[in-house]
């Protein structure tokens, strides 16, 4: 083999060796495959019109939906909080999955455990795996809270998590006033916004209990949602700073998914503290920047908390404005004068390249919120909308995209497309092109089929390094955004015109 240790080679050159691509060749033997000739037929007619009718007609079959599944929402909601072990009454396969999708995607050790559930406890329920799976937990990683989520499994024989709880402290399992908030988060329904929602809904409902005063601590709450840019949460601090009114942040992620490298290992890096969080109960106001990935949460606040939410989604000029107009209104402060020059940087920026946005045809796929921000802020540039696929959509969110998309010009030719997956979208990309694609690291895929460029806005993005770590809200979010749009479209031109005295016409230095 030519792998050895005094020259160890990249897989990217390893694979190309004569020694495996003969072992691919002998591969094919028993692959019973087409030849290649039927293949290359078979997918030039995947590309057209016929077979599109019948790739939307298809009903028994999924392929890559675009979304996540609820624990994998739940875990990401429990690690905002202070010393916080994950724990998923499941299998250990499960978890394991939860795991390394959040790894891949932050390049982080993501904690969390399972009740190892196996053939017996499906059938007699996994009463003991949850006495005994506390006991493991709270002894050998010592939390100060674990917050425990189910799978299918346990869904399906109908494990009652408050009961077992209940039953695992008195077994002595942890202390009685030992936190230990649940959700039910079954994978064959909803999606991972539905397990963050249920996650910080139950989490909330049990560290406030009991902790209601008379008067407002003058806070204001703020709920991320299902984000995944940390710098979003780094962001909002400071902008909160630069007002100079008190917060709380449920919950607060950003440190435990982007850890300094000390040299010293810590389980539970950052989150909200406990009794902030307790006393969130107390706050003035709660302000969600997400709105389907807290519909639950909300409701909870109002109605058990007496307390005003609302939903800000501070992406874009627009969006930004209105976000820091909330603030104003709330603490009473005037908008602090660097943001007012951070906003003329953003104008600024969204002139230089709005000529090279402006008019382009994308298509983009993800979650409710992050598509609806993304739209909102490719419209302010001037981008039309073409396809927008959101698989785990809901009527609320159609009626608002098509409200976003009515309120502009550049929005009148987008088609909605609800409940379909990435297969869906291939097609539309063949048979309705666009300029570009907006989508997470599964998109490369269809930049692969169809040859139009991805910008990489979402999750996971899985196959670059560091994208995580921006911000996309806020005047500067824009400004990101627009770095990773224009430069994508940039790129691909310079694709396009790379060969001297051919394609070369547009090959410029200056842009």
């Amino acid at each position: 083999m030519p792998q050895n240790p005094e020259k160890i080679q990249d897989h990217v050159e390893l694979f190309h060796q004569p020694e495996y691509q003969q072992l691919f060749e002998n591969k094919k033997q028993f692959e019973n495959g087409h030849e290649p000739e039927e293949v290359q037929r078979v997918a030039e007619w995947t590309k057209g019109w016929d077979y599109r009718e019948k790739n939307f007609a298809r009903e028994a079959l999924t392929v890559n939906p675009a979304k996540g599944c609820q624990p994998l929402g739940a875990i990401f909601a429990a690690v905002g909080f202070e010393g916080t072990l994950p724990f998923v009454q499941g299998s250990q396969g499960c978890v394991a999955y939860f795991r390394t999708h959040l790894t891949r995607h932050y390049k982080e050790p993501f904690s969390g455990v399972s009740s190892s559930m196996t053939e017996d406890a499906a059938v007699f329920g996994g009463l003991q795996n949850m006495i005994d799976g506390l006991a493991n937990s709270y002894q050998l990683y010592k939390p100060k809270m674990i917050a425990v989520c189910t799978t299918c499994m346990a869904e399906v024989i109908g494990d009652d998590l408050q009961a077992f709880i209940n039953n695992a402290k008195s077994a002595g399992s942890v202390p009685q006033d030992f936190p230990v908030p649940y959700a039910h988060t079954p994978s064959f329904v909803g999606s991972h916004i539905t397990g963050y929602d249920n996650m910080m809904k139950g989490i909330l409902s049990n560290l406030t209990a009991g902790h209601k005063k008379e008067t407002s601590n003058g806070k204001i709450n703020f709920i991320p949602g299902f984000d995944t840019y940390v710098g979003n949460n780094r962001e909002i601090k400071r902008i909160a700073s630069l007002f100079g009114f008190d917060y709380t942040i449920l919950a607060d992620n950003s440190d435990y998914l982007d850890s300094p490298n000390t040299g010293e290992f810590d389980m539970y890096p950052g989150g909200t503290k406990l009794e902030d969080a307790a006393d969130s109960i107390n706050a003035k106001a709660t302000i969600a920047l997400q709105a389907h990935s807290t519909p639950k949460t909300r409701e909870y606040i109002e109605k058990e908390w007496k307390q005003p939410t609302s939903v800000s989604r501070p992406w874009g000029i627009k969006g930004t404005d209105e976000f820091l107009m909330k603030l104003s209104e709330l603490s009473g402060i005037p908008i602090p004068q660097e943001l007012e020059i951070e906003r003329g940087r953003a104008v600024d920026a969204m002139t230089d390249s709005h000529s090279w946005i402006h008019g382009k045809r994308f298509a983009i796929y993800g979650e409710p919120d992050l598509v609806y921000s993304v739209v909102g802020f490719m419209l302010e540039m001037g981008a039309e909308p073409v396809h927008i696929l959101v698989h785990n959509s809901n009527e609320v969110f159609e009626a608002e995209i098509k409200e976003l998309l009515a309120s502009s010009p550049f929005g009148q030719h987008a088609t909605v497309w609800p409940g379909k997956d990435l297969w869906h979208m291939r097609s539309l990309l063949f048979t309705e092109p666009v300029d570009f694609l907006v989508g997470n690291t599964y998109g490369k895929y269809l930049w692969r089929d169809t040859k139009i460029p991805l910008v990489r806005i979402g999750y996971p993005i899985m196959d670059r390094h560091h994208l995580h770590r921006y911000a996309t809200i806020g005047y500067q979010g824009i400004i990101n955004l627009l770095n990773w749009t224009v430069n994508t479209l940039f790129e691909e031109i310079d694709r396009n015109t790379n060969i001297p005295s051919k394609t070369d016409i547009s090959y410029d230095l200056i842009r």
